[in-house]
């Protein structure tokens, strides 16, 4: 499929090594070697449990994925 969208998966396993309150976007993902690129969209998914509140920012989020983040006290931003 040619209009298919490609994303970097991250799972809510993978944030557990940001700090509290820090705001984590692809370029931070890319930094800390979680993704490959920066460019690429983001979509994060539920695997796993956060224990820290983080604004976290990407194209797609799963609903688990969301539902973790904001049960630890963080918050979601979707990008354009």
């Amino acid at each position: 499929n040619i209009f298919k969208k490609r994303f970097s998966i991250v799972n809510v396993l993978s944030l557990t090594r940001f700090e509290a309150n820090e705001e984590v976007n692809p370029k931070r993902l890319a930094e800390a070697g979680i993704v490959k690129d920066a460019k690429t969209p983001v979509k994060v998914l539920g695997r796993g449990d956060l224990s820290v509140p983080l604004i976290v920012e990407a194209h797609k989020f799963s609903e688990s994925a969301r539902l973790k983040i904001e049960a630890a006290g963080g918050a979601v931003r979707e990008i354009g």
